[in-house]
């Protein structure tokens, strides 16, 4: 173990960041305006500011919250807080802590719909679908155009249905039936389970929980391309197939996503009514898992540890639910993800901050007991990203990453779904552009990503002692 606390030390060292949950009492929308034409359109701002100490974090999370800004990234040594450009300048407080303007968030105006015959998905290299950013109707149209396209490779699974009666759509891409069915009603670790050589493993992707961070939808359908594309392309991951069956769910929170694309940019959590006396809108679906869940609302950092005095408001950009599991769309992946055999690998596709994280996200101070091997798997696959682009990836805990956030889905798939190889990928940038990262960079990312999720899959195969001489 102590081995392991000084590979975790190595990984985190620095960190001295805290979080808190913002409350608010009042539903706060950000008002993103629209334009007839291409051209950029000017949104807001994005400050930075550098954390010192946990008592400049705490009066900075303080101000926040009594003026429900938007926080939109807490890094190492500083927050970013985004402020609309319909919003009143920053308040006094926070500008006596001489904030950095970090950047001007501009969006591109929306395009118009385009027909899938346009984006030649038969080729991962020479398709122009990766260019873009896609609503949802686009995007059940490159799934269903893939299924069609692979019918070998693809199949298409209803997962269930949103808070709004929306399809929650997945991809199973498999070349091979996997025969074994999950039989324990308990949860165990995978490389502890002896799985039949002729039987094959199982990794599930789910791309935006968060409704606003687009790149991590991208990404996803990157990775399912990637997936089923011809082995001579660049960036194909196809060979990964003779090992692993996939299971990917690009648009995990279909209303929330909907409406980034139709009302406001930034919305980020699901879109359903929290409560009949209530006008709060949504659940953050990564607060609402059954694993360590909290409806209290509390201020937590590595040390001292802070807490708040009441529940997590329900206006809350981080409302956790009344209770776990209350999101349609969470509950729908758990059932999902039961009756996965083999399931050996989770990865959570998020922004920003290029981070890749294993658990724990409900503590700093607790350590799993495989966290040797993950953080082993995890400094490998951040070292391979970085190989492409030259993008460099921190590693280490959730927790220790970001902040203490119970509820969280890595924590319930490594606990609960007994998935040792659980882990969140925060993807570009470091908050150049934040969430409005431009769609020049989504098959960058793409391409990064894949080479990460082959470094990943073959080390769980060694430890899996599969023969992956062939990948």
């Amino acid at each position: 173990m102590s081995r392991t606390r000084d590979l975790i030390a190595l990984a985190s060292i620095l960190l001295l960041v805290v979080s808190a949950k913002p409350v608010v009492t009042n539903q706060h929308f950000l008002d993103v305006p629209t334009t007839p034409d291409f051209e950029p359109l000017s949104v807001g701002r994005l400050w930075r500011f550098d954390v010192d100490s946990s008592e400049v974090f705490k009066d900075v999370i303080d101000l926040v919250n009594t003026h429900d800004l938007d926080l939109w990234h807490i890094g190492h040594t500083h927050l970013d807080i985004y402020t609309p450009n319909s919003a009143l300048a920053l308040p006094e407080g926070l500008l006596r802590l001489q904030p950095s303007l970090l950047a001007n968030i501009s969006l591109p105006a929306i395009k118009p719909p385009r027909s899938h015959t346009k984006w030649d998905l038969s080729s991962l290299q020479n398709t122009t679908f990766h260019a873009d950013y896609h609503p949802l109707s686009e995007i059940n149209e490159f799934i269903q155009e893939i299924a069609r396209l692979r019918p070998n490779l693809v199949k298409l699974k209803n997962v269930g249905l949103s808070g709004m009666g929306r399809e929650m759509l997945s991809l199973v891409i498999s070349n091979g039936e996997a025969t074994a069915a999950r039989e324990q009603s308990e949860p165990v670790h995978s490389d502890s389970k002896e799985v039949p050589s002729e039987q094959k493993l199982s990794f599930v992707i789910i791309g935006a929980q968060h409704a606003r961070e687009w790149i991590a939808t991208s990404a996803s359908l990157y990775l399912a391309h990637a997936l089923v594309s011809d082995l001579s392309e660049p960036y194909s991951l196809s060979r990964l197939l003779n090992v692993f069956d996939f299971y990917i769910i690009p648009v995990p929170n279909p209303d929330g996503y909907e409406y980034t694309w139709e009302k406001d940019r930034f919305w980020y959590k699901t879109r359903q009514q929290v409560s009949p006396k209530s006008d709060c809108v949504g659940i953050d679906m990564n607060r609402n898992w059954g694993y360590k869940w909290k409806a209290l609302a509390e201020e937590q950092s590595r040390k001292p540890r802070h807490r708040g005095s009441g529940l997590a408001a329900p206006c809350s950009h981080w409302y956790p639910g009344h209770r776990p599991f209350e999101a349609p769309e969470v509950n729908n992946i758990a059932n999902m993800v039961s009756t996965i055999p083999n399931l050996v690998g989770f990865l959570d596709l998020r922004s920003y901050g290029q981070m890749l994280s294993s658990p724990f996200s409900y503590s700093c101070s607790s350590i799993p007991k495989d966290a040797e091997d993950q953080l082993e798997a995890g400094l490998g696959g951040a070292w391979t990203m970085s190989q492409v682009y030259g993008t460099t990836v921190t590693t280490g805990s959730l927790c220790s990453n970001l902040y203490r956030a119970p509820g969280n889905v890595i924590d319930w798939m490594y606990k609960r779904a007994g998935i040792k190889y659980s882990y969140a990928l925060h993807l570009r940038d470091t908050g150049t552009y934040g969430f409005t990262l431009p769609a020049r960079w989504i098959r960058p990312v793409g391409e990064e990503t894949s080479a990460m999720l082959e470094y990943l899959t073959k080390f769980i195969a060694m430890k899996m002692k599969r023969d992956f001489g062939d990948l």
